[in-house]
């Protein structure tokens, strides 16, 4: 059997994780290595030092591959960062031929129509993502290439991010010794990690919370709708603990991660033991002040994706309700909360979609570096294809690569 390995590579504000996947014939993947290093040199998804993420990615990589016994050379990564912005596009097209079958150059032409707006010099095109074809005003198909129409309409996702921020992880990546094959909003990635088909045709919204933004796509009838970045996450719940406990940032961490809940209704009555600054002594505080400090932060997080989740105008249409991902969706109480502030049913998503190594891969801080290698498989298995989101991004990851030539 043929065998090759497809990498994701998941450049956090506070992990690198590196993973390796065998994948056959069929698609099976399987896990064969996984690094993980903390992340020096990334704030919020933008590089902010060119060296120290640079060490930080081949840290990572040398040991997913010495846990795969391979040479990574290409990997997927993701792109986020409250830089992100996207918008909804329309096109449509003639069919002027006689027998009046469209064709996938009919395909290609309505998807650049849509994506004619106008954007700032400053931005890039990441992704376009048809949502829906059109034909003589019947909806909700998928491919039109071979059926017969007059008229070619496509309803599409834009996604758009800044040019020097993607170009940036560009070469932050280049510098480590190793080349992009895919540039992947990182909502999207874990969607593919985390979400069922069904989920995505009902309705439903993922919510991917890591260490410094906190990642948004809203799905509907099989596809996204809306997607947004918002900067806050993990990092500002371990900033208010060592605020608000007066304790180093390390300390405040580790308590979050060991004794934190998201509900100070779930709080007991004990004490936790909390270092002082500076080389002060001990002391003892509840643990129901820490579970109100953690509940406040996570409430303006969801309070703020509700916000968004109502103006987007898909509030009515999410019987999939909410599924939570990333790190901190591990907080004990953290779906309860969800469901108090968005009104939908809550559920926290693991990744699936791959075999291989132990238990410690489904874990949904994972989530995007899972479904980068789903989006890989995917990727490589249609590369005849323009239909979706392969032939913009190839163009915008071209344009990188000129950039970072001259």
């Amino acid at each position: 059997m043929r065998e090759k390995h497809i990498v994701g590579l998941d450049l956090g504000t506070t992990k690198i994780a590196c993973i390796v996947a065998q994948v056959g014939d069929t698609g099976a993947a399987e896990v064969v290595g996984v690094g993980i290093t903390p992340s020096h040199g990334l704030r919020r998804g933008v590089v902010t030092d060119l060296e120290e993420a640079a060490d930080s990615i081949r840290a990572a990589v040398d040991e997913a591959e010495h846990g795969a016994g391979i040479k990574v050379e290409e990997v997927y990564t993701g792109i986020a960062g409250d830089h992100i912005r996207s918008m909804n596009s329309k096109g449509v097209v003639a069919i002027s031929r006689p027998n009046r079958e469209i064709t996938q150059d009919d395909i290609n032409r309505v998807i650049e129509q849509a994506k004619a707006i106008s954007i700032p010099l400053d931005r890039e095109i990441v992704h376009i993502i048809p949502q829906e074809f059109i034909v003589d005003d019947e909806r909700g198909i998928r491919n039109p290439a071979g059926m017969a129409g007059m008229k070619l309409e496509v309803e599409v996702h834009i996604v758009t991010g800044a040019a020097t921020s993607a170009l940036n992880i560009y070469k932050s990546v280049e510098k480590a010794g190793l080349v992009v094959k895919g540039l992947v909003l990182q909502p999207l990635a874990s969607s593919y990690a985390v979400l069922e088909p069904e989920e995505k045709e009902l309705g439903v919204v993922l919510v991917d919370i890591g260490g410094g933004t906190t990642d948004v796509a809203i799905f509907y009838n099989g596809s996204i709708r809306e997607s947004f970045v918002i900067g806050l996450g993990g990092i500002n719940v371990t900033n208010d603990i060592a605020f608000g406990l007066r304790t180093p940032r390390t300390c405040a961490e580790e308590i979050k991660k060991k004794k934190g809940v998201a509900l100070t209704s779930m709080a007991n009555k004990s004490l936790i033991e909390v270092s002082g600054v500076g080389g002060r002594g001990k002391r003892e505080i509840k643990k129901e002040e820490l579970a109100n400090i953690i509940e406040l932060r996570i409430e303006e997080i969801f309070a703020i994706v509700h916000k968004r989740i109502e103006e987007s105008g898909f509030a009515d249409l999410l019987p999939g309700g909410v599924v939570l991902t990333g790190g901190t969706a591990k907080m004990p109480g953290i779906d309860r909360l969800g469901e108090d502030i968005f009104g939908l049913p809550v559920k926290i998503g693991v990744p699936k979609g791959v075999e291989g190594l132990d238990d410690s891969i489904r874990d949904p801080i994972h989530a995007t570096g899972i479904g980068l290698i789903l989006h890989g498989i995917y990727n490589e298995q249609e590369m005849g294809r323009v239909v979706g989101e392969r032939r913009p991004f190839n163009r915008f990851i071209e344009k990188i690569k000129r950039w970072f030539t001259e």
